[in-house]
């Protein structure tokens, strides 16, 4: 199963009774494994999951921390980016020049990468 196929099969557990937007994510580490999440709404909206980070949480949670591919799918008619906290969660576990893969459920795929989703991403060398 390729990794887009990975979202598409996430995106049916997610649960977004408020909105109905279903987004899946998947994502595959540097050592091939891969891991996904959906997102899950509650009635208070921003204390919601988005997909990309109950991903990257999984992947945090079986001791990997290294992005190598991402694919994200969503209830769009076309292929839409991550929100901007997921993409700021994405570059902090990726290199700039990591595929991105966004696509719809119609089928739309679009390719892009880590940094022309997040140009001049913050990292912790401002922190010092």
């Amino acid at each position: 199963m390729d990794l887009i196929e990975h979202a598409r099969a996430v995106r049916e557990n997610a649960h977004a009774p408020y909105s109905k937007f279903k987004v899946g994510a998947a994502i595959k580490t540097a050592s091939g494994a891969v891991f996904s999440g959906c997102n899950v709404e509650n009635v208070a909206y921003p204390e919601g999951t988005c997909a990309e980070a109950g991903a990257i949480a999984a992947m945090c949670a079986a001791g990997e921390y290294e992005i190598a591919e991402i694919a994200v799918i969503a209830d769009s008619p076309t292929p839409i980016p991550p929100c901007g906290g997921c993409r700021q969660k994405i570059a902090e576990f990726a290199n700039a020049a990591v595929p991105v893969t966004l696509g719809t459920i119609a089928g739309e795929t679009q390719v892009t990468s880590v940094s022309a989703l997040l140009p001049g991403a913050f990292d912790a060398s401002h922190m010092a």
